[in-house]
């Protein structure tokens, strides 16, 4: 009976960056410091940064004029940018600049008057952020496209001034289908020159697709709103194996683990390590596995500096 841990595992360096920016701005200014919707989509580290002062909001006309204000790792429209100013804010921006790449192409096809679509989910807090960082005014339009079908539906006839982009945390396999579509149906449709799905969301795909080959059950750490955990656990499933999102120990199915001997075990990009490990100790305590292997996560070599002013 054994534990197979995904070796490329739980936090990014976005993630890192954007809890890092919420301490330090709490411990520089003391408690209250309001956080524009959950910094990162996680239960544990929500909680956490609330017993340490944050107070997160979810429309930035519920912080008071002149308060502190960090924008979570999702990123933000041009609207809440406006409306900071207004209620003369002080911001500290959270966004992982992976997304704010993505707001950056997104700018520049709109100031080019393009048509641009994004490749995303709906109402998810990065996609309203970067739809809402498009200017119309230059006499483009943002599309969103969700799946292939919304694809199909699309009827551009110059292409030369069409363009797209991604979310940052969308299943790779998935999304693949839907750019090569656009690609064939737009032949001159522009693209970002390099993915916009992050390194990160690629790297836990890529390793829960052998973890998957390797158990009779998978287990990922992370929460319900988390976009990368979610695509996690599906590409499992799409594997042929049972697979749950759990946000903890105390989630796990009580007859899940009736028949199974090989366990494989990863958590999302927002998830931080200690749950893993209490996951492993229950999981070795109470029902006899054996965890194969060290705990070791794999070092991705990426870090991201934190805003000026928080150095």
């Amino acid at each position: 009976m054994e534990i197979r841990l995904a070796n490329t595992r739980g936090f990014c360096a976005g993630v890192d960056r954007a809890i890092e920016i919420v301490k330090k701005v709490i411990e520089m200014h003391g408690a209250p410091v309001y956080v524009k919707h959950e910094v990162v989509h996680n239960k544990t580290v929500v909680e956490e940064l609330k017993r340490l002062g944050a107070i997160f909001v979810e429309d930035i006309k519920e912080i008071p004029e002149g308060e502190v204000v960090v924008y979570s790792a999702h990123g933000i429209s041009k609207a809440v940018e406006f409306e900071s100013e207004v209620r003369k804010l002080d911001v500290f921006d959270a966004t992982c600049p992976l997304v704010s790449k993505v707001h950056a192409e997104v700018n520049t096809y709109a100031k080019m008057g393009f048509d641009c679509l994004l490749i995303g989910h709906k109402n998810h807090p990065e996609v309203e952020g970067t739809m809402g960082q498009f200017d119309t005014s230059f006499g483009g339009t943002i599309t969103l496209i969700e799946d292939i079908l919304d694809a199909k539906k699309l009827n551009f006839k110059d292409s030369s001034r069409l363009a797209f982009v991604t979310q940052t945390t969308l299943s790779v396999d998935d999304t693949k289908e839907i750019k090569d579509f656009l690609i064939d149906r737009f032949p001159d449709i522009k693209g970002p020159k390099k993915d916009d799905i992050c390194y990160a969301t690629q790297n836990r795909q890529d390793a829960i697709k052998q973890l998957a080959l390797e158990s009779d059950l998978v287990l990922v750490i992370g929460s319900e709103n988390s976009s990368n955990s979610n695509r996690l656990r599906e590409i499992a499933e799409r594997s042929g194996v049972e697979a749950y999102l759990i946000d903890t120990i105390g989630d796990l199915p009580s007859d899940c683990l009736k028949g199974k001997s090989k366990i494989g075990l990863t958590s999302g990009a927002s998830a931080p390590e200690h749950l893993v490990s209490e996951v492993i100790d229950k999981l070795t305590s109470s029902y006899g596995f054996n965890l194969v292997g060290n705990k070791k996560r794999t070092d991705e070599g990426i870090s991201f500096r934190l805003p000026k002013g928080l150095r």
